[in-house]
């Protein structure tokens, strides 16, 4: 009998620590990325910084992995002009970086996709970054 109460409370213990673990983990709705600076010059080869920020915590996220990126000008109504965004390595943790040609002034729209490590679904973000003569 002593031992089914042991078994038994083994069990309770190790759900209580199953629970307590997905709990531990954020929703991936907590997570966003963030422009480092709103603005660049226009021209070839400008880099783009972005941070990705546990939105609970306030702390940057290292180690995601993108999958997607896109960068075109949609916010001024001309999505058609898009460019070729290259990933590059970043400069502290959580921050990723990417270069790009911005062919013209105007707001430019970058589209983000990752996944964040031990959380299910993906970080989706659109973030508008200003090209300046």
């Amino acid at each position: 009998m002593k031992s089914f109460h042991l078994a038994r409370a083994a069990a309770v213990a190790l759900i209580g620590v199953a629970v307590t673990g997905m709990a531990a983990h954020a929703e991936i709705k907590n997570y966003e990325f963030q422009l480092v600076q709103p603005t660049v010059k226009a021209g070839a080869d400008r880099i783009v910084t972005v941070r990705l920020v546990d939105k609970a915590s306030g702390k940057a996220v290292p180690d995601a992995v993108i999958f997607s990126t896109r960068l075109d000008m949609a916010p001024d109504g001309m999505q058609e002009m898009a460019t070729k965004v290259t990933p590059m390595p970043g400069t502290e943790p959580g921050t990723y970086r990417f270069k790009a040609t911005f062919g013209m002034a105007g707001r430019w729209q970058l589209s983000l996709g990752a996944k964040v490590q031990g959380e299910t679904g993906a970080v989706e973000n659109k973030l508008v970054v200003t090209a300046e003569q």
